[in-house]
């Protein structure tokens, strides 16, 4: 009996599936979600209706579309990876020319009653892509100059496209998330070591052409850059938002000022408390230990998608399954480094906590697809 008819035989059928789905996750999931809910409450006023009532909606249509996506075996998900990527594409281009302009940035496609973020989508699109691929490609071309040219290619157009809107956080994503599953697949070192030393002479470059006529990035983001590097050079106007945040982050202290009663936020010092600086009014209200527990339950999902990724003999399975986790590691370091001051604010929500209806369905979605390929792993 072969491997393959092993894995189809032992695949569970019907109602086994729903025993086999972790329901670990799905109860990690949940509480991370119910500490969004309270924050946003918290910002709210005590105001359920503002933002956690709508996002407790999402919340429960999201984990319902997980649990139906884990009902799906997983080979279906992998046919459709190449569509999947294409669309998303497709809806990135439509967004540079229909694309709703809000907050200086041209992200969002008005679909009738729904918004939608494409750049979203094109995060786990591109992830299904790559492990699709390197799941067709034979081992030994891994490292080859051409094989490696196309998956590249599938990170850079995206890429570009993202960067046009602009958006330098989920581009810096996109290149992170697919570089991790590159890396996961087995691709030379070497490669790496090139990319990064081509990011050294990029950051050079990008400092550099500030202030000439073939300037790389726009003023706002200059700034940003400056304000990284010294919030106090312009703490009512640049450097508002992050000096802000590290007020509210130290005030907490070790257990907090307690629920709904941090000051920052109820006396709105702080910026975009509802979405990217949710972080700093958990860390007010409940101090290191909110923070650090919030941050333990991120650990415990990552923990189990690498742990499901190693035990999976289906390599389109495993990639998927570490690419989800890659990106999800990435919203919320990204998201707490830089309220934290430690990197720049570039606009990355904190998963599953921060505000926002694209964010939190995309990335429930994408778990659907690690629930799929655990509960269809061959056993």
């Amino acid at each position: 009996m072969t491997h393959l008819d092993y894995g189809l035989r032992s695949a569970p059928t019907g109602f086994r599936k729903v025993l086999h789905i972790s329901w670990p996750l799905v109860v990690l999931l949940s509480a991370i979600a119910c500490v969004g809910f309270l924050m946003l409450y918290s910002v709210a006023g005590g105001r359920i209706e503002v933002w956690a009532e709508p996002q407790i909606k999402r919340f429960v249509a999201g984990m319902a579309a997980m649990l139906m996506i884990a009902m799906v075996p997983i080979w279906f998900w992998r046919n459709l990876s190449a569509l999947a990527y294409a669309l998303s594409l497709a809806l990135l281009i439509a967004v540079e020319f229909f694309g709703d302009v809000g907050m200086g940035a041209q992200r969002w496609l008005e679909l009738g009653p729904l918004r939608l973020q494409p750049s979203e989508v094109m995060k786990i699109a591109l992830i299904m892509a790559l492990a699709a691929y390197y799941d067709w490609l034979d081992l030994a071309r891994t490292s080859r100059l051409v094989w490696v040219a196309i998956p590249a290619a599938l990170i850079l157009v995206p890429t570009a496209l993202v960067l046009s809107q602009p958006d330098l956080g989920t581009a810096l994503m996109l290149v992170m998330g697919g570089g991790l599953v590159m890396f996961a697949a087995g691709v030379s070192l070497w490669y790496f070591g090139s990319v990064l030393a081509l990011g050294v002479a990029a950051v050079a470059a990008v400092l550099q052409s500030r202030g000439t006529s073939w300037q790389l990035l726009r003023d706002y983001q200059y700034r940003r850059i400056d304000v990284f590097l010294d919030p106090a050079s312009d703490p009512l106007g640049a450097g508002y938002n992050i000096t802000q945040a590290q007020i509210a982050l130290g005030s907490g202290g070790w257990a907090g000022r307690g629920f709904m009663q941090g000051t920052q936020s109820r006396l709105n010092f702080l910026p975009e408390k509802h979405t990217d600086f949710i972080f700093t009014t958990l860390a007010e209200e409940f101090g290191f230990v909110g923070g650090a527990s919030l941050l333990a339950l991120y650990v415990l999902v990552i923990a189990f998608c690498i742990h499901s990724a190693l035990s999976n003999k289906d390599r389109f399975a495993a990639l998927l399954t570490l690419g989800v986790a890659a990106t999800f590691f990435l919203y919320f370091a990204v998201n707490m480094g830089m309220v934290m001051g430690l990197l720049p604010v570039v606009g990355v929500p904190l998963p599953l906590v921060s505000y926002g209806g694209t964010a939190m369905m995309i990335l429930l979605m994408a778990f659907g697809l690690v629930q799929s390929a655990h509960v269809h792993r061959p056993r």
